[in-house]
């Protein structure tokens, strides 16, 4: 039976989530280390359906002029695994992230299905559309647009996968890994539809563990690496994969003899070894995280501007300079990023353990500003947790701070701190920071949500997560714009139902 036969008309669609790193920027660089890694509920999108003719077309309808064609050889005969070859067509736009994408899972799924079945299921060609949650690209233009305020409930109104009216390369990123959850998404729907993985492998209910979803982020890692041209840590794509988590990184030897030009003559190492789970090299760990319940994630593009490659190259130059006093800081900085994980994950464990106790606790405390939470008498385990918990997030704010300044790099620089205490003084808010490897460009702040304020028609002027939107429309030093995006609780890389994504159907058919 056919790959189309199987899957009727509907296009295979899979997503990947976005990411925010709130603690281990540039530690998450050393394996040494860890970080936490949230994912968020705006993702990317890819959806496959096979063509009408040879070839393979990719386009993104968000942009002007998104949209790149290929041409795709498969040798090799009923035995054999055979080669595959993506060439971009003449005239064609470029795109190296879905090119090698492209190229390397086709050659891994020639490897699994052999290169008979891979040409056979390309007969048709593939057309593949790939959107992304607007929270990915800045909606300041757009809310102006429409004459709304930067307000969360103001985003309701943007229509989903909005089209952005630039192209690709001109278009305002917000930090939330869109390269990273494009091509895992595309990987995973590739490798789906070309059944070169199980058809449950990336369902919520793949509780046995197929070995789908961890084949399918190896290959998005290989090909995320090659498209950048360096071996990275590798959490965006791991968020994208699995979800939240504690992520400690792959030693990049794993990559390293698959990073080679296609062009030298040499045989290359085979995909589906190199790649698969069982290769004792991917030796990086992913430890389950969530965020307690009844805290809310928000998120804030600021328009200020980061070079994120910039400030990671000075700040390692720093570190290889200052060896023992940098081993000594990112000891410590570690030290704090872990017992902050901790004491989050032990928030989780205490609603479990007494959820009245805990809903009384964060009400109270979503009233009082943190640095009041310790007058608090008497006081509950919960309310303990909490005010460590607190400490531990400015903890890790100030050393990120030291290590800015000695290394001589704005990770949090006064204009964010200024923000940040800004927020962080609003009753109901237990911490915040500068995503990732730091800058001028978002900011993240967990607020205690104990009235489930996800729901924006809900906000009052009443809860932490209002206040800090306050502080966010009336700050004039920076343009700040909130992001609508949450924790998202499912396991990263997710098969969809076109029905089920609010506004993709009308995406696809743009």
């Amino acid at each position: 039976m056919s790959t189309e036969q199987e899957q009727g008309a509907s296009p295979t669609v899979v997503s990947a989530p976005g990411k925010v790193l709130i603690a281990g920027g540039y530690l998450v660089l050393d394996q040494k280390y860890s970080g936490v890694v949230v994912s968020t509920s705006s993702r990317f999108y890819t959806a496959i359906r096979s063509g009408s003719e040879k070839g393979i077309r990719v386009r993104s309808p968000q942009f002007e002029n998104a949209s790149w064609e290929y041409d795709v050889s498969v040798n090799g005969g009923e035995e054999e695994e055979g080669d595959v070859r993506v060439s971009q067509r003449d005239g064609a736009q470029t795109n190296r992230f879905v090119y090698v994408a492209l190229q390397q899972t086709l050659r891994l799924a020639c490897e699994i299905t052999g290169a008979a079945h891979l040409d056979s299921a390309l007969a048709r060609g593939l057309d593949v559309t790939i959107v992304g949650a607007n929270d990915f690209y800045s909606q300041r233009a757009k809310l102006a647009e429409l004459g709304l305020e930067p307000r969360i409930a103001s985003l309701a109104q943007i229509p989903p996968f909005a089209y952005t009216g630039v192209s690709l390369k001109d278009v305002h990123k917000t930090g939330l890994g869109s390269s990273a959850a494009l091509i895992t998404s595309l990987v995973g729907a590739l490798l789906l539809h070309l059944t070169a993985i199980p058809s449950t492998a990336l369902d919520a209910s793949d509780t046995a563990g197929s070995g789908g979803r961890a084949l399918t982020h190896a290959a998005a890692q290989l090909a995320h690496c090659l498209a950048q041209g360096k071996v990275g840590s590798g959490f965006d794509v791991a968020a994208a994969s699995f979800g939240s988590q504690i992520y400690t990184r792959f030693s990049p030897r794993v990559l390293a003899p698959l990073m080679s030009d296609d062009a030298g003559g040499a045989k290359k190492p085979s995909l589906r070894t190199a790649l698969a789970p069982a290769n004792a090299d991917w030796d990086h760990t992913v430890a389950p995280f969530q965020l307690p319940p009844a805290t809310r994630l928000m998120l804030a593009d600021v328009d200020a501007g980061s070079d994120t490659p910039s400030l990671v190259g000075r700040v390692l130059k720093w570190r290889q300079s200052a060896c023992a006093e940098a081993t000594a800081l990112w000891d410590a900085l570690a030290a704090s990023n872990d017992a902050l994980a901790k004491a989050l994950l032990r928030l989780s464990e205490l609603h479990a353990q007494d959820a009245q106790t805990y809903t009384v606790a964060f009400a109270r405390l979503a009233q009082l500003p943190a640095a009041q939470w310790s007058s608090i008498t008497p006081r509950d385990v919960v309310t303990d947790m909490l005010i460590d918990a607190h400490r531990l997030a400015e903890d890790v704010r100030a050393k990120m701070r030291e290590m800015g300044a000695r290394a001589g790099v704005p990770i949090e620089p006064p204009e964010q701190t200024a923000l940040l205490d800004a927020c962080v003084a609003q009753a109901g808010v237990l911490g915040g920071g500068v995503p990732g490897a730091g800058g001028y460009d978002a900011v993240w702040v967990l607020v205690l949500d104990p009235g489930a304020s996800s729901n924006a028609a809900n906000i009052t002027e009443e809860t932490p997560l209002r206040r800090v939107e306050n502080v966010w429309a009336g700050w004039s030093a920076l343009d700040v714009s909130p992001l609508s995006a949450t924790e998202s609780f499912a396991r990263g890389l997710r098969r969809e139902r076109v029905q089920d994504v609010p506004g993709l159907e009308e995406a696809l058919n743009v």
